[in-house]
């Protein structure tokens, strides 16, 4: 059996920092916004070459009080995608705001930054980009567009932790970058956790406030807020796990050259890196005409996938309401009946890929 994922080799293979990091915390007896909190806000800011860095409680709120933060409120309008996870648009209602979709570039699978303009309304106030899989969006064109309406730009770079754009880390090119740390990502806890990280002091304080409830100091509130905090655990788990995160992005980007080079390019899609960006394949994603015999051929081989995401968020029905239907975006609905990721996390050893790779060619070529 190939798992998808392998989050236990992973612990094993830091377990004694990993335990004596939590025992710390334990022992210390502070569990909500202390100091493992505020070093690894900075360690992370750091390393992404942005000034602020400020934990809540998960991805999804992490763009929720970016939103906020950035003035966008009831009745506004958000450019995003539709082939995203789900949270990425909660985000946006829960901001009272409405996402507003557009279709996304056939080889990266980002957004299409030539139909963002047409999209554009007087109830427009921020774009938001997904740096999804791992790679990222074409940011310049998309600051440019704002510029010219006065748009803010929110990252979401819950799929890049450490993927580049133009030798900048992604999170930090907007108005503020947003990231989960998810256990599965390429930088994640053990539970939920995230963090927003930016450059604006000013953004950077109302989004502090907001995740403590509009807590100023003990008991004196300025303004209405949330109860989004990264907790101590979860930090100090961040803190061993950010120091391994160049070394395990570059593993991954091994295990994709090794895919890149063995599976057929002439009857399969497979992902690209961009001149301009740093691929750190949070997902290895394939395109296959016929792939849902595919993924159950890889089943009953023992091998595991899963696709991200099989129905794009336009299609839910708990979006109906936003009045889109099928054919709307038509390269988002093709992909979403031809992608299937594959194992790529950092402790995937190479004969586990061929191992994948041989049966992938042995199924595509008989077709």
């Amino acid at each position: 059996m190939i798992p998808f994922v392998n989050l236990k080799k992973q612990y094993y293979s830091i377990k004694d920092e990993i335990d004596q990091a939590i025992k710390e915390v334990l022992e210390g007896g502070w569990f909500i916004l202390g100091e493992n909190v505020e070093e690894f806000e900075k360690e992370f800011a750091n390393y992404c070459g942005a000034k602020f860095g400020i934990g809540v409680g998960s991805g999804t709120e992490a763009l929720h009080l970016a939103l906020l933060a950035c003035g966008i409120g009831q009745g506004d309008e958000v450019i995003t995608v539709p082939n995203t996870v789900v949270p990425t648009i909660c985000a946006i209602s829960f901001a009272n705001a409405k996402p507003v979709f557009v279709d996304i570039d056939p080889q990266t699978y980002t957004i299409d930054i030539s139909k963002i303009e047409q999209r554009i309304t007087i109830k427009t106030k921020a774009i938001l980009p997904v740096h999804l899989y791992g790679h990222p969006a074409d940011m310049d064109p998309i600051l440019e567009i704002a510029k010219r309406y006065n748009l803010k730009v929110i990252e979401d770079a819950s799929h890049a932790h450490g993927a580049e754009y133009k030798n900048k880390k992604v999170g930090s090119i907007g108005d503020a970058g947003c990231f989960s740390f998810y256990p599965t990502k390429n930088l994640g806890s053990y539970g939920d956790g995230g963090i927003v990280i930016i450059n604006d002091e000013k953004i950077a304080k109302k989004v502090r406030l907001l995740r403590n409830y509009g807590q100023i100091k003990r008991d004196k509130y300025l303004i209405k807020g949330y109860d989004s905090r990264l907790d101590e655990i979860q930090a100090t788990i961040l803190r061993v796990k950010l120091k391994k995160l160049d070394e395990w992005n570059e593993s991954r980007r091994e295990n994709a050259k090794v895919y890149d080079r063995l599976l057929n390019k002439n009857k399969l899609g497979l992902p690209v890196e961009k001149n301009y960006a740093k691929h750190v394949y949070y997902l290895y994603v394939i395109t296959y005409k016929f792939r849902d015999k595919l993924q159950e051929f890889l089943k009953s081989k023992g091998i595991e996938t899963l696709i991200h995401y099989p129905a794009p968020v336009h299609l839910q029905k708990a979006y109906k309401d936003l009045g889109y239907k099928r054919g709307n975006f038509p390269v988002t609905e093709r992909f979403a009946e031809e992608i299937v990721s594959l194992p790529i996390y950092s402790e995937l050893e190479k004969n586990q890929i061929e191992t994948i790779a041989e049966a992938i060619n042995s199924f595509v070529n008989r077709k």
